[in-house]
């Protein structure tokens, strides 16, 4: 399952630098994506691509954005429920430099 950041978010930025699959923005930033730019998911706090968010899987044992947010609104997000197999995979194809096993 993706993460979300909920409307909790104090805009501190201490998730973005934290995620290893860059899916993490600030609100009225556009994201990219195999080289598309796609509109801001929000205007006003940060927010997580669910595209591109694993929730870590392959880089640690937990989500990093959760682990340093401050107020706690790093939260799986029940629209993007992926199991671990599929997170696993979705990794893969977001860095295909690398190996993940």
């Amino acid at each position: 399952m993706a993460l979300m950041i909920t409307e909790e978010c104090i805009n501190c930025g201490a998730c973005e630098p934290e995620c290893p699959n860059e899916a993490i923005y600030e609100g009225g930033v556009p994201w990219e994506l195999n080289g598309e730019t796609h509109d801001p998911i929000s205007d006003d706090i940060y927010y997580i691509v669910p595209e591109k968010c694993t929730e870590c899987v392959g880089h640690y044992d937990e989500s990093q954005c959760a682990s340093v947010c401050p107020v706690d609104c790093c939260v799986p997000d029940p629209k993007h429920q992926e199991d671990h197999a599929t997170l696993l995979e979705k990794v893969r194809k977001l860095h295909p430099d690398q190996n993940f096993d």
